[in-house]
């Protein structure tokens, strides 16, 4: 059995790695903004890809710093990743309105946030014909960190009341690994 899929929603068969939380930094300004659409890309060295919209404040940050930070969040922080995918940085300093609590990443500018499971710091590869016409960017990962209790070894560790990454299928709406939310 099998029922066709509006080409419009195909991409919501292949969208189910985890949401993140894109951070950058450029001469003294800071943003973060959600991404649904990322993914590894490489082993050695280890990339990945992250679609960054041209109107985004993150985009010009990423494009004049040559560097961003995936933060995978887990699900206490479902309801900050839909206000930071919804709302511009140039409209005032999402950190600071949201109470997001953020710390030094070793090996770029960009801050990374606490409550996440984890965190890779990421140098642009330039591509820019992927950039302008698929606001699709090539990062090559220089440092990666993870809670333990979550991810060690190689491995997630998805324990009864641990983080787990969380999934944005649309309107609102997450998968966190074994069971559906909505965040209104």
């Amino acid at each position: 059995m099998r029922q066709a899929v509006d080409l419009k929603k195909a991409y919501r068969l292949l969208n189910h790695g985890p949401t993140v939380l894109v951070s950058s930094s450029h001469g003294g300004q800071r943003n973060v903004m959600a991404a649904a659409w990322s993914m590894p890309l490489d082993f050695e060295p280890p990339k990945v890809c992250v679609v960054i919209d041209k109107s985004t404040l993150t985009r010009a940050l990423v494009e004049a710093s040559g560097e961003f930070a995936l933060n995978v969040p887990a699900r206490a922080l479902a309801a900050a990743t839909v206000a930071v995918g919804s709302q511009s940085g140039r409209d005032g300093d999402k950190f600071a309105e949201l109470g997001l609590a953020t710390f030094a990443a070793e090996r770029i500018a960009a801050p990374l946030l606490e409550g996440c499971v984890g965190w890779l710091e990421c140098r642009v590869i330039a591509e820019p014909h992927n950039q302008q016409r698929y606001d699709l960017f090539i990062g090559e990962v220089v440092a990666a960190w993870a809670d333990p209790a979550d991810f060690s070894e190689g491995h997630w560790h998805f324990a009864p009341g641990r983080g787990r990454s969380i999934h944005y299928v649309a309107g609102g709406t997450f998968f966190e690994t074994g069971d559906e939310f909505s965040v209104s």
